[in-house]
């Protein structure tokens, strides 16, 4: 997203009235005019045929209602115009037909196989039951044991959660200096790093976690991240309370007294210590820049060890659940709970993570302003990190490569000839186009305005937001980016930037595999390939641990399990899939 980019979801600009008339002309296929002036210019068009030779006469459009266009941010997005006054009189597509509006109904499945509770009240949250319904049915099925399991912790969390006794009680032996001999409830406390992006994976894999190792998952939210998320479990909340004992983030880095690396390595601990006898709380640093040299913290005697903590700080940027699946002790129960392995991300995101009414507004609007009566969703996200630039000319030839190569959209035809008739004659397609900057809708908007398709489909681009820069600390930026991580889920196919956990958590939430725009070689400035399709819908680990354990040898685990693959875009990374 973009820091300095327009403030409302962006349509079409200069003139673009086109791309927003053209799927309007679909949705609407014409305006109702009183039954007596229909047949007045009915004849009057007959008789302008007999004039003209037979030529056909073009019928303008109905303007878009004001009462139809979204808002975001307090200003109205009109469609096409960049702020700008419509343009009157634009004609219409021939031979289309309005598509089936894909907007969810009611009969659809709102608890996704009963991977949601039923205990919330619907209207506390627009998103938990409304959200998943914009999108394709899932292709993973459910594992029972994995419902059973969430039903579970959510009697668990409320049980030992914020509010409660047992927390009260908790806390104070916190304060106190003292780790509990056999807690009833323990506790994993998930403090923020890096961008949305990050945090939400960071979030699913620590509740992964937590499932395994049986804590209550609390959140530190600070202001940037405030009002993004609804509450995902009943009767109780996520969110650490105020005035927690040990919640200064400055104190959280790798060098830390309380890390539990550098605990074990100066004697602190001991795999053998009793739990009476053990610091009051532990901290577990999961950088993915240092996350090689912590490998020790997935090994069965350290995840027994840390187990006799009571209260554990987590802090991490990296998705590390899928070294959770190496973890020997846990690969029975992961079994259970995914028998297809690619699918973790996608069913813990789906339960997790309820946009609040104020975001799902935004994102809402959006898709049913441009986005749902169209026949096709096409998603490109476009990322440029700055340890690896790449100029916006080489960016945008890689896309239009992975475009033309894969097919992603229709052939442009000659602008001076009419296209040819096909089946797919009149059929809309929209582009969303999530990035911060304004080039690359500009640049597809343009090709797609001046030329018509071979087939005769109509290509729509539509940008929310470029906001030139990425601004972790502005919740209003998180906001955004939140509501396009969710229109970027809800398309039918997906391009992404290598590299982009804003990426991997909205295929994630999708279900689909993407294309992924390789990166250069550092030595190069033009990738040689310019897209892949993953072969998983999971996200990757990007700096997995050595694994090495007590042997401390490192081992590529993606030659020995068959669940475990190097990224496509990552080649030292790792990702879950099932073959």
């Amino acid at each position: 997203m973009d820091m300095k980019r327009a403030r409302s979801p962006r349509a079409p600009a200069d003139g673009g009235d086109d791309d927003k008339r053209r799927a309007a002309s679909a949705k609407w296929g014409g305006a109702v005019r009183p039954k007596m002036v229909l047949v007045g210019f009915l004849v009057t068009l007959a008789l302008l045929a007999f004039t003209f030779g037979g030529r056909p006469v073009a019928l303008p459009s109905a303007p878009s209602s004001p009462s139809s266009v979204p808002k975001a941010g307090g200003r109205h997005v009109v469609a096409g115009a960049g702020g700008k006054s419509a343009t009157p009189n634009v004609i219409p597509p021939k031979n289309v037909t309005a598509p089936a509006a894909t907007t969810p109904s009611p009969s659809q499945d709102k608890l996704l196989g009963g991977l949601l509770s039923a205990a919330f009240d619907e209207s506390t949250c627009q998103s938990r039951y409304k959200s998943s319904l914009y999108r394709k049915p899932s292709p993973f099925p459910l594992s029972p044991y994995l419902v059973k399991k969430l039903r579970k912790y959510e009697a668990y969390h409320k049980k030992c959660g914020p509010g409660t006794q047992r927390y009260r009680t908790a806390v104070e032996q916190l304060q106190a200096g003292r780790n509990a001999d056999s807690a009833e409830c323990r506790y994993v406390v998930w403090f923020p790093c890096n961008g949305l992006g990050n945090r939400m994976l960071t979030i699913a894999s620590t509740f992964l976690y937590a499932l395994l190792s049986g804590r209550v998952m609390l959140l530190n939210v600070p202001p940037e991240q405030e009002g993004l998320f609804c509450d995902p479990f009943p009767a109780t909340s996520w969110v650490l309370p105020g005035g927690f004992p040990e919640g200064n983030p400055m104190k959280l880095n790798v060098g830390a007294p309380e890390s539990y690396v550098n605990m074990l390595n100066n004697g602190v601990i001991r795999h053998d210590t009793p739990a009476a006898s053990l610091p009051a709380h532990v901290y577990l640093h999961v950088e993915q820049t240092r996350l090689r040299l912590s490998d020790n913290i997935f090994c069965d005697d350290d995840q027994r060890l840390l187990r006799k903590f009571t209260w554990m700080i987590l802090k991490s940027d990296s998705y590390f659940a899928p070294a959770l699946f190496l973890t020997p002790m846990y690969e029975k129960e992961l079994a259970r709970m995914f028998p297809q392995r690619e699918a973790v991300f996608h069913h813990l995101g789906r339960y997790l993570f309820h946009p609040t009414d104020r975001v799902w507004g935004i994102v809402r609007r959006y898709y049913e302003a441009y986005l749902a009566r169209v026949d096709e969703k096409i998603g490109f996200q476009i990322r440029i990190f700055p340890e690896k630039p790449v100029k916006f000319e080489n960016m945008y030839d890689q896309l239009t490569r992975c475009i033309r190569e894969q097919r992603l959209l229709p052939e442009l035809g000659d602008p001076a000839s009419p296209a040819n008739a096909t089946g797919d004659d009149g059929k809309v397609k929209a582009v969303l186009i999530a990035s911060l900057y304004s080039g690359y809708y500009d640049k597809i908007r343009g090709l797609y305005y001046e030329s018509p398709t071979k087939t005769g489909e109509i290509v729509a681009v539509y940008q929310p937001s470029h906001e030139e820069k990425q601004e972790y600390a502005s919740n209003e930026h998180n906001q955004k980016a939140l509501a396009e991580i969710y229109l970027l889920s809800y398309c039918d196919k997906i391009a992404m930037s290598a590299w982009s956990t804003f990426g991997y958590v909205a295929y994630g939430f999708a279900g689909v595999k993407p294309w992924i725009l390789l990166r250069p070689d550092w030595n190069k400035e033009v990738s040689d390939v310019a897209c892949v399709r993953s072969t998983s819908v999971e996200p990757c680990l990007h700096s997995p641990p050595i694994l090495g354990c007590r042997a401390k040898k490192e081992v590529d685990v993606a030659r020995v399990k068959p669940y475990v693959r190097h990224c496509e875009d990552v080649g030292f990374g790792l990702k879950l899939f099932d073959s």
